[in-house]
């Protein structure tokens, strides 16, 4: 799959006068975005050699002027992620090579103390200029970006010009000059580069960045500034459904929501109420498998199996039975359920940095397994089924279960710990885990060690516990957390939920979550986890 660099695309917008980035009150021309983007890349080059420039921060352009600076020399910058603890940070940082740190506001006193540990300059991203022009040129290596790996360790992904133009110019077909995009997902993730800022580059469109993300502003801000398209991740649609309804909600100037994990209700919801076509594709930041929808395809689907991607069990290689589905339920999920593989390459993947296990996991003979789950029916119309029990996906991010074992597992009185994740009702997981306990589970107690463990950051916080008397294993004694997963909520152990703090769950709580599930339309992840029934 070949593209112009994405750098070439930045070069197209070198002359252009049109309105380019809006925030907050102040606009930048895509002349003299370039412009800053070229000031920054000086400004990196002034220390002499190739950085690897770690940045810490919501969106602003700031930001924005050093990604574009990375895409335009061999600077590459590293895109921590500031809902992580500072140790989490550290050793992001460290696993990247970190040269120097950046930050805005509020990060600076965690960013002082990750360039302090790694004995490397810090300093406010605002600092990152110089008027002059860069020495170097654009390198093929943009940024790294952070996912998680199911053996505990994050996994920084190789952001290539090619990985962030073709998504790019794929969708600026969607867009056209006077059109306006609006990002107002996180920066440091995949999805708002590549389903965001690279369209607007590519197509020319005026790009809205919002600080951070908030449901309240997102119409205003839409009708403010006339945005056309709007990207989004996870339960955004969701929350913005949850807002007062408004007269004219449907009369704005939105056309496009793209984005992925929206929720087939949501995604149907959110079209109804503003007026426009919503897409939600299927997608990872490593970028090796794409789903595209089908409004054709049955509710729930995915889409349809792409060429070259295969269902296969991760066990034995072979490829997965066809789905056989029986009044809307899964009927044969053992046999149906498998990894959604890659047989036909890496497709947008270039590796992971520096990070051969990580590789090893991914790619196998020649073939990209992704550790998401799915089954597909006759049809070859593809269903997600969930991912594999040592990955969770909390509200649009990946987390990993040996970390939050670890914290878990230094909890007084604890015998063993196991987290895996529940569905969620709107979009991705929640996290659970099952502890053995050597004396009653004292609620207060474990939300004040939470409260107090800097290497736990706050979407990794279980949402339930369970209080088990052993945890199902095999005779090696590995725990068969698909047991655990099939069970959620649903079962004679006592099962705490987080609500605040955290209090006991009741019938009645489980009978309003799986009213939930059905009301997002996403019950069949219910049924063919384990044929979840409520009562």
């Amino acid at each position: 799959m070949t593209a112009e660099p994405f750098a070439d695309l930045l070069a197209g917008r070198a002359s252009d006068d049109r309105p380019g980035l809006l925030f907050e009150g102040r606009t930048w021309s895509w002349r003299e975005y370039v412009e800053e983007a070229r000031s920054a890349a000086s400004w990196l080059d002034a220390f002499g050699r190739p950085l690897h420039a770690a940045v810490l921060g919501d969106n602003s352009p700031g930001l924005l002027f050093l990604i574009g600076a990375a895409a335009l020399s061999e600077h590459v910058v590293v895109a921590l992620n500031p809902t992580r603890s500072v140790a989490e940070l550290e050793r992001d940082a460290r696993a990247t090579r970190t040269d120097l740190v950046l930050w805005d506001e509020p990060y600076g006193e965690a960013a002082r103390e990750v360039a302090q540990a790694l004995g490397v300059p810090h300093c406010r991203m605002s600092e990152a200029r110089d008027p002059g022009e860069p020495k170097s040129a654009p390198g093929e290596l943009v940024m790294l970006i952070f996912t998680s790996g199911t053996s505990g360790r994050p996994r920084a992904v190789r952001i290539t010009q090619r990985k962030l133009a073709v998504p790019g110019t794929n969708l600026a077909a969607l867009l056209g000059a006077d059109d306006a995009v609006y990002c107002s997902m996180p920066l440091f993730h995949s999805g708002a580069l590549m389903a965001a800022f690279s369209p607007a580059v590519a197509s020319g469109a005026r790009l809205v960045v919002r600080r951070r993300f908030s449901a309240s502003a997102v119409l205003p801000d839409v009708r403010e500034h006339g945005c056309t398209y709007l990207h989004y991740v996870g339960k955004a649609l969701s929350y913005v459904l949850a807002t007062p309804e408004q007269p004219g909600d449907a009369d704005g100037p939105l056309k496009i929501a793209f984005g992925n994990e929206g929720g087939a209700t949501a995604v149907r919801r959110f079209g109804e109420r503003f007026g426009c076509y919503v897409i939600d594709a299927f997608g990872s930041t490593e970028t090796a498998i794409s789903i595209t929808p089908d409004p054709s395809g049955p509710k729930g689907c995915l889409g349809r199996l792409p060429e070259g991607v295969e269902i296969r069990d991760p066990a034995t290689g072979r490829r997965s039975a066809t789905a056989i589905i029986e009044h809307g339920r899964l009927a044969n999920p053992d046999e149906a359920i498998g990894e959604l593989v890659n047989v036909q390459g890496m497709g947008l993947f270039d590796g992971y940095f520096e990070d051969e296990e990580a590789d090893r996991e991914r790619i196998r003979d020649g073939a990209f397994w992704s550790g998401d789950l799915a089954y597909a029916d006759a049809d070859g119309f593809v269903f997600f089924a969930g991912r594999g029990s040592e990955r969770l996906r909390v509200d649009g991010e990946n987390l990993a279960v040996a970390p939050i074992e670890a914290v878990l597992r230094e909890f007084e009185g604890v015998v063993e710990a196991a987290v895996y994740p529940v569905p969620d009702a709107a979009a991705g997981d929640q996290v659970m885990a099952a502890l053995v306990l050597a004396a009653p589970f004292d609620p207060g107690a474990f939300q004040d060690f939470l409260a107090g463990r800097k290497d736990l950051g706050s979407k990794a916080i279980p949402r339930y516990i369970r209080v088990c008397g052993e945890l199902p294993q095999t005779p090696s004694n590995k725990v068969l957390k698909r047991h655990l997963v099939s069970d959620a909520w649903l079962t004679e152990d006592p099962i705490w939920v987080r609500d605040g703090g955290y209090r006991r769950l009741t019938a009645r709580d489980r009978e309003a979550i799986h009213a939930d599930f059905v009301r997002q339309g996403r019950q069949h992840l219910l049924e063919s986890a384990g044929g979840f029934q409520s009562g």
